[in-house]
């Protein structure tokens, strides 16, 4: 399996960006999908997830309202539109399989349990 993150970058807080993870090598609208990232300096945590179908999406309690996520099977495609970006939300954000909020916890993810991209950063600073 492949899945290939961009989007990231560097912003100011209170701006917006949209990271999209292309997938490959799986049936893509069979799985739960998810955002996690990673801080400088900080564990792993659940962002959020969707359901194959999108009829179901889960949020960290920190992005809850600025982000949503969203995911087009035809094209293997999942998305994570980010607004009203903070410093805290400075991390590496990376998409994998599987719902994670069922396998990270108290800043560990374990990664036996999905497929991982590589992860793109992200940046809010002024």
């Amino acid at each position: 399996a492949q899945l290939v993150e961009s989007g990231g970058g560097l912003v100011q807080p209170g701006e917006s960006l949209r990271l999209s993870c292309v997938t490959s090598g799986f049936i893509f609208n069979t799985y739960y999908m998810s955002w996690v990232r990673q801080a400088p300096g900080k564990g792993m945590e659940f962002v959020s997830s969707i359901y194959g179908d999108s009829s179901l999406t889960h949020y960290a309690d920190s992005v809850q309202g600025r982000f949503t996520i969203s995911r087009d099977n035809d094209k293997s495609t999942l998305y994570l539109q980010m607004n009203s970006l903070k410093p805290e939300d400075t991390a590496r954000y990376t998409c994998v399989t599987g719902d994670a909020r069922t396998y990270c916890s108290r800043g560990y993810c374990r990664k036996e349990a999905g497929y991982w991209g590589q992860g793109t950063q992200v940046t809010v600073s002024s």
